[in-house]
């Protein structure tokens, strides 16, 4: 689940492209192997605490339990809203692949949220079922855009890429160049949602030794992939020639490199792989959103409906359902207010996940080095003290050059900027406020 949420082929395919046109250049894979470096120092003190966590909320399970009951709410419904717009970014991108993929293949064109609505209902109907059903869905589409990619690495390793394998990633002038923010930026949107592993932690059999086990896997895996994989796409084209053809044609750059190096078949494939990419990463942060709302309703912070499970499925359908509604709602705004679905729906709600997501991280971390201090339950300082403070450390970096960089990210206005940013600090806002009132009205009654 989680490595279908980092999308590979979608990663590789969009977000690598844009990373060397408007990052650093040709050593832009050098930033997926510094944010999984970070990533991997707040993972052990993530690791660390999931067995004094019981409950499967991830990020606010433990501000909650670090920080108290109110920034606990808040960070959840940070979470929310980070996760929604991720999934809404890429519903936006999928309507217009597969539009392109039918009419490839010689089909009608048909408008983009149509192609999404449709979509959006599917995923609605995976959702609905046993998370079993959607893990074997996610796991057949992952293995075969995993597949493809690895192909194409194979292919341009065994062929020396077009002027030799690509130095910049490991030359210091090559790291500085161009704009290694928007690169952190790109790079660190890539690894969002690995954090699924406890979110699923009352589905898991053993999550005290499952959980930790992937968790570290998945982000090694993410991390080593993405490295490669761009590092390959600039050395199929060539350190110069990556950047001009990234720049002309980011959409298109990866299933040409395809074409070129594994025939007109494989490209064919790609493409078909490529919308299955994003089906599998709507569909697995489709099941995180649910689960957030039903462990929010448990805890009686949402309408108790919401925590309802399914009799047979077992699944948190209520949830679910709202959850493919709000989707489809939201949506439906983007389209009535003539919003392009790549350069703004996908480009502006992946940067607002962004910010958001290295938020609940640092808090995350702080929350750990304060739980591990007051409760002194476990002793190793390198699992609750200083690999917490590193990984804070470094996300407190990244999210500056998040938000420094936003602007650029959307066309260099500073006042949507702003208001873009503004929506997940609210939602923080209104989660501590609606703890407080939560709290308030419990001791009302009992008096």
């Amino acid at each position: 689940m989680v490595l279908a949420a980092a999308a590979p082929l979608t990663v590789v395919g969009g977000a690598v492209p844009l990373g060397i046109a408007l990052g650093n250049g040709p050593a832009y894979p050098a930033a997926f192997a510094v944010c999984c470096v970070v990533l991997l120092l707040f993972a052990v003190g993530f690791c660390a605490m999931a067995r004094h966590v019981g409950q499967a909320g991830a990020f606010y399970a433990y501000v909650d339990k670090g920080l108290g009951p109110r920034a606990g709410l808040g960070s959840a419904f940070l979470a929310l809203v980070t996760y929604t717009a991720i999934q809404l970014s890429v519903y936006g991108y999928i309507g217009v692949a597969l539009d392109g993929l039918v009419q490839s293949y010689g089909g009608p064109h048909i408008p983009w949220w149509a192609w999404t609505g449709t979509m959006i209902a599917l995923v609605g109907v995976l959702g609905y079922r046993h998370v079993d059903l959607s893990g074997k869905v996610l796991g057949a589409l992952l293995i075969g855009e995993v597949g493809i990619v690895l192909a194409l690495d194979a292919a341009v390793v065994g062929t020396g890429g077009d002027h030799g394998l690509s130095t910049a990633l490991v030359t210091p002038s090559q790291l500085t160049s161009g704009s290694p923010g928007l690169a952190v930026t790109f790079a660190i949107a890539a690894f969002i949602g690995f954090e699924a592993t406890a979110v699923f932690r009352s589905e898991a059999r053993d999550p005290d030794r499952t959980i930790p086990r992937a968790t570290y896997l998945a982000l090694a895996l993410v991390g080593g992939f993405y490295t490669l994989s761009s590092w390959a796409l600039v050395s199929a084209w060539g350190d110069e020639q990556a950047v001009a053809a990234a720049g002309r044609d980011p959409e298109g750059m990866l299933m040409a490199t395809v074409s070129r190096y594994l025939g007109p078949f494989a490209e064919h494939l790609a493409q078909a792989l490529f919308v299955t990419s994003l089906f599998a990463c709507v569909l697995s942060f489709h099941h995180v959103i649910a689960r957030y709302l039903h462990s929010l309703a448990q805890r009686e912070a949402l309408p108790a409906q919401l925590g309802r499970a399914h009799p047979r499925h077992h699944s948190p359908y209520a949830a679910s359902v709202v959850q493919t509604a709000s989707a489809a709602a939201l949506i439906a705004v983007f389209t009535l207010a003539g919003m392009d679905p790549i350069t703004q729906i996908f480009t502006w709600m992946a940067g607002v996940a962004t910010a958001g997501v290295d938020v609940l991280m640092l808090l995350t971390c702080v929350a750990v080095l304060v739980f591990f201090r007051r409760t002194g339950s476990d002793t190793r300082a390198w699992h609750t003290r200083w690999a917490p403070a590193l990984g804070g450390v470094g996300l407190a970096v990244l999210l500056t050059l998040t938000v420094l960089n936003f602007p650029l990210l959307i066309g260099g206005s500073t006042v949507l900027a702003a208001v873009l940013l503004g929506v997940p600090a609210a939602s923080f806002v209104v989660g501590v406020v609606r703890e407080r009132r939560r709290r308030g009205d419990a001791v009302a009654v009992a008096a």
